[in-house]
């Protein structure tokens, strides 16, 4: 089963989320519903990047390395290569 880390970006936060799932989808259905959490205070978060790994284990490490960067520019930078 694969995995993903993906990327979210709120409009109306100007904030990007950054997670890992192995059903996109559902998770971006989750996101979007109220709740106390991170992306539960907006309901526009739309997935504008995800990269497919083979285990949960180098996704979770993939992730935790886009978080480490703490910088939209490098983020946007990121999303720009993947829709060149």
């Amino acid at each position: 089963m694969p995995f993903y880390v993906y990327i979210l970006h709120s409009q109306e936060k100007e904030k990007f989320y950054i997670g890992f799932s192995s059903d996109i989808a559902e998770r971006l259905v989750r996101h979007n519903k109220k709740s106390k959490g991170f992306t539960g205070t907006s309901k526009d978060w739309v997935l504008v990047y995800q990269e497919e790994f083979d285990t949960k284990t180098a996704a979770l490490l993939r992730e935790k390395q886009i978080k480490s960067w703490k910088s939209s520019k490098k983020i946007r930078e990121l999303i720009a290569l993947n829709n060149d």
